[in-house]
């Protein structure tokens, strides 16, 4: 029986993606560094606090951000897992609502204000069409996420970046899927004076043949895309009942695409 394995997008077996909250001017000068390097990110905002000089303007959002994913972050802000669970409703889909309105797609991701988080709003949030949504905190593992609506990033940029970034490259075995996941804010390179940071990272880690550099709605999709293939029994074929291409590897041999719509002999 064959032996078959998920891949990333290529049949890659790494994967780096970024995520940053809030929506402040300093997302410019951190998406030109990513966009330099190959590097993409996922930037949650806030779709009531524009307009107070210290975010982008909503006017940029289709080009600030193209090639990146918009995500949620909450209307206001709040802390919400002290708010009724109706407010949290509200708070999550008017900032779809409004986020889409200047986007042109689905908005489809979200990180907790605040960190905050109940088991309640948890269950909710499928409901309002968020696919997954980001805790705070550093686990310090390439390990995909057991719980879309409670994950963790491997670190925030500020805890052990060009030490777990040098770690991550260094993996080899493909036998395994491994994601970097990067989270902060783009205003703290500001506040700590420590451009020179993020700067030094994305060089070393962008443009490498190994690595996927996704959103964290394409990994979500991509790791969808797979579990939706429909395998035979003994392995022998796979059909892709989606549009979209898949990935995978049979008896360590080369990456195999499942392209869209086709059954594939293995």
């Amino acid at each position: 029986m064959n032996k078959v394995y998920c891949c990333f997008p290529g049949g890659k077996h790494k994967a780096l993606t970024m995520s940053y909250d809030d929506g402040k001017v300093q997302d410019r000068r951190l998406i030109d560094i990513f966009n330099r390097n190959g590097i993409k990110g996922t930037f949650h905002l806030n779709s009531g606090l524009f307009g107070d000089g210290k975010r982008v303007d909503p006017s940029e959002i289709p080009t600030l951000y193209a090639g990146h994913e918009v995500a949620c972050h909450t209307v206001t802000h709040p802390t919400i897992a002290r708010c009724p669970l109706p407010e949290a409703v509200h708070e999550v889909l008017e900032d779809r609502r409004a986020l889409e309105a200047w986007t042109g797609y689905p908005v489809r991701g979200l990180s907790y204000p605040n960190g905050s988080v109940s088991k309640e709003i948890e269950q909710m949030l499928p409901l309002c069409g968020i696919r997954y949504s980001r805790v705070v905190g550093s686990s310090d593992s390439f390990a995909l996420p057991e719980n879309l609506y409670r994950w963790q990033a491997t670190c925030h940029h500020n805890h052990r970046l060009l030490e777990l970034g040098d770690e991550f490259l260094g993996l080899f075995k493909k036998q395994y899927l491994y994601l970097m996941y990067v989270w902060g804010h783009s205003y703290e390179f500001d506040d700590k004076d420590n451009w020179d940071l993020i700067e030094t990272f994305c060089e070393k880690m962008g443009h490498k043949d190994d690595i996927w550099y996704c959103t964290n709605i394409e990994f979500v999709d991509c790791m969808e895309q797979f579990r939706q293939l429909q395998f035979a029994a003994d392995n022998s074929f796979v059909y892709n009942p989606t549009a979209a291409d898949a990935w995978i590897r049979v008896n360590d041999g080369e990456p195999i695409r499942i392209p869209g719509g086709e059954l594939v002999r293995l």
